[in-house]
């Protein structure tokens, strides 16, 4: 066989070669040991990954377990690789939410039930500073139960998903002789069987004077409100506006309760602010629950 045949073969087979290697990635395909992957849409690629819509910059965490556990910003921001973390809040990457799991252990001294719940902070990792009504505030989430464990009775265990929480001022505090800054919530969003139940506060004495108001004992529970709506385990979407004298929670931007007259502006007094997450109302030992938010943002 003279030369110009033999380079006449050699160049015949670098030919073909190339042509099959590059059938083998048109159409945005590619071939590996006879397994397809499709370049363009495969759902593990981390094009396909969803995150949640939520800024943790200003919130910081309470978790079950400690004394219990905060963690504040910068902390919270790596949550995804924080040991202590990974647990209780994590990304559902598939769903694009943040799951919030907790079960019974630390509670706040305020409370016996235990909570992954964040908590504003308007300025990051201090809760010195908070909002008046009067400052006004709009926190608006987009969330739904993934699951949660039943009493003995077969019902399901409530959550409390968002909240406004007062506070007392350091010089309120003082004025009282109280121990530490807490004051009741005025807003408390339950996921209750299916159902969004809203409970807030009233004074006792609606004539109390300002010093008596400052005390938690001066307000009582309301007689609460239920929508209509059925949310059940599907995504729902919870706002909460807040100005002076006057608060409305708004249900799947169509159903709206409103609060004004004089308990809203007798709250006047208080500082505030916002809370979401997972609050069980459950102590059994083996309760829990697992709640998932799409995305959250506050505005003053």
């Amino acid at each position: 066989m003279n030369k110009q045949l033999i380079l006449f073969y050699f160049y015949m087979a670098c030919f073909l070669f190339c042509t099959c290697s590059c059938e083998k990635e048109s159409n945005g395909l590619f071939q590996q040991d006879d397994v397809v992957f499709n370049g363009t849409e495969d759902d593990t690629s981390p094009q396909n990954v969803k995150l949640p819509d939520i800024d943790l910059s200003h919130w910081k965490v309470t978790l079950p377990i400690g004394n219990p556990t905060s963690i504040k910003p910068p902390e919270i921001l790596d949550y995804a690789t924080n040991d202590v973390l990974k647990t209780y809040m994590y990304n559902d990457s598939i769903e694009g939410a943040l799951v919030f799991f907790t079960k019974p252990g630390a509670s706040t001294p305020n409370s016996s039930y235990s909570r992954t719940e964040l908590r504003e902070q308007l300025v990051a990792g201090s809760d010195s500073y908070n909002w008046t009504f009067k400052d006004g505030g709009v926190i608006k989430g987009r969330l739904r139960m993934n699951e949660t464990s039943r009493d003995s009775s077969g019902k399901p265990h409530r959550v409390i998903v968002m909240q406004i929480h007062g506070r007392l001022t350091n010089e309120q505090r003082d004025l009282i002789g109280q121990k530490d800054n807490n004051a009741p919530p005025i807003m408390k969003v339950y996921w209750d069987n299916g159902y969004v139940r809203l409970k807030s506060k009233v004074l006792k004495n609606q004539d109390a004077s300002y010093p008596d108001l400052l005390h938690t004992d001066a307000w009582d529970n309301d007689s609460g409100y239920t929508f209509s709506e059925y949310v059940g385990y599907e995504p729902f979407t919870i706002e909460i506006r807040a100005s002076q004298g006057e608060m409305a929670v708004t249900l799947n931007e169509i159903h709206t309760h409103s609060y004004s007259g004089n308990n809203m502006q007798k709250w006047g007094v208080f500082e505030n602010y916002f809370k979401a997450g997972n609050y069980l109302m459950a102590t059994e030992s083996d309760a829990f629950a697992r709640l998932k938010y799409y995305n959250l943002e506050v505005n003053h």
